[in-house]
């Protein structure tokens, strides 16, 4: 039996950010529990933003 503690379980999403709306966009996730990780250009322009959160 191992006594290490369990590993947490994170669950993604990937969605895209309209360029006028950014922040009402992170905090209606946010309000979720949702996390940001990260955002990137998307491969066709625009921005994607990757989440996380407990699964």
């Amino acid at each position: 039996m191992s006594d290490a503690p369990e590993a947490p379980k994170w669950e993604y999403f990937v969605t895209p950010l309209l360029l006028h709306n950014e922040a009402q966009i992170l905090n209606n996730w946010g309000a979720q529990g949702w996390e940001l990780v990260q955002i990137i250009e998307g491969p066709a322009g625009g921005n994607v933003a990757y989440l996380k959160r407990r699964a």
